[in-house]
């Protein structure tokens, strides 16, 4: 494949194709194993993501990258095989997240601030010998009637255009996301306040963007949906992907290559429904597709149950959700599809 930053982006958001973002903390997949009842210990949790690296006609057909925490880009397969060169053969690009999370901003209460700029050239070296050729950086803005400041949107915007030239430099290509939370505290924030603040946001990020000389050709964007709070849900499919649609032409310049959306918080058909309402009613100068988590791997995660009997299981719940996900990058999902499985 080639090592041009402009080719792996478009690679990346290829037509019907979308990343899978398997790069939770510790402490998150923790939390995901508990829920099914298994330890997390590096050999679950390697298991776990190599069942999904291995549904081969799921990572050829519709996962063109994967988001991987650091622990799994330097894992081997039980068969020794290094994960990474496992992405590799099924088709799929290896990625890698770089940030250490979303800290405390000093004099910014309920307002956070991502770290990880130091020594991130040094770590980005490794990452690409490693064999990933694209990282992410996740923005976490906080939303609210009085949430967020300048203060805090400059300070990640700042961080997240710092870190996308160092991955560029580095042959990496990044992948900005700048998250507005949905569920985050109080979370009933209404769809007109979430599309004010999500222009704000990406506006100030392109401009931090640009500041930094950061080449829009070789990145990818990762943002959140236009969509009002967990719990004050009434906006339709139709609503959420006119307002995202309307701020991404306000604020995301045609030179990027693609947008690979966040779930952050939507249930799994949610996410689909919204992604396929988006492609569907308009066309667009980039590639809209999805770069999920949870809403990928859930019912995978479920079906798999932490027990060696069920891998067939598990990938095929994570075929079927890959699958949904593709047709809604395409803007051919429908609830029929689901109930034909």
């Amino acid at each position: 494949m080639s090592e041009r930053l402009e080719d792996i982006a478009v690679a990346m958001v290829a037509n019907g194709r979308g990343l899978l973002a398997a790069d939770e903390s510790t402490a998150t997949i923790k939390k995901r194993f508990d829920s099914i009842g298994l330890e997390s210990t590096e050999t679950s949790r390697r298991d776990y993501r190599e069942m999904l690296l291995r549904s081969d006609d799921a990572m050829r057909e519709y996962i063109s990258g994967v988001i991987l925490y650091e622990e799994t880009l330097f894992q081997k397969a039980a068969d020794g095989t290094p994960l990474a060169d496992v992405i590799r053969n099924a088709g799929s690009i290896p990625g890698i997240k770089v940030d250490t999370g979303a800290k405390p901003m000093a004099h910014f209460p309920n307002e956070t601030i991502t770290e990880g700029l130091d020594g991130l050239a040094a770590r980005l070296a490794r990452y690409h010998e490693a064999g990933a050729r694209f990282a992410k950086w996740r923005g976490v803005i906080a939303i609210s009637d009085a949430l967020p400041t300048w203060g805090a949107i400059r300070a990640n915007a700042h961080a997240l255009a710092r870190y996308a030239a160092l991955c560029q430099e580095a042959k990496i290509v990044p992948i900005v996301e700048p998250e507005v939370l949905m569920d985050g505290a109080p979370g009933d924030h209404s769809i007109e306040r979430s599309e004010e603040v999500t222009e704000w946001v990406l506006r100030t990020v392109f401009e931090e963007l640009g500041e930094l000389r950061v080449r829009l050709e070789g990145m990818i964007l990762k943002p959140s949906m236009v969509i009002d709070g967990k719990k004050a849900r009434k906006a339709s499919v139709d609503e959420v992907a006119e307002r995202t649609i309307k701020v991404l032409k306000r604020t995301v310049p045609a030179a990027v290559p693609g947008i690979a959306f966040l779930s952050g918080g939507q249930s799994t058909e949610e996410a689909t429904a919204h992604l396929s309402a988006m492609n569907a009613a308009h066309d667009l100068p980039w590639k809209l597709t999805f770069s999920y988590g949870r809403a990928l791997q859930q019912e995978a995660l479920n079906a798999w149950g932490g027990k060696s009997e069920n891998v067939a299981a598990g990938q095929r719940a994570f075929a079927h959700r890959a699958k949904m996900c593709s047709l809604a990058a395409k803007g051919s999902w429908t609830k029929d599809f689901e109930k034909a499985a």
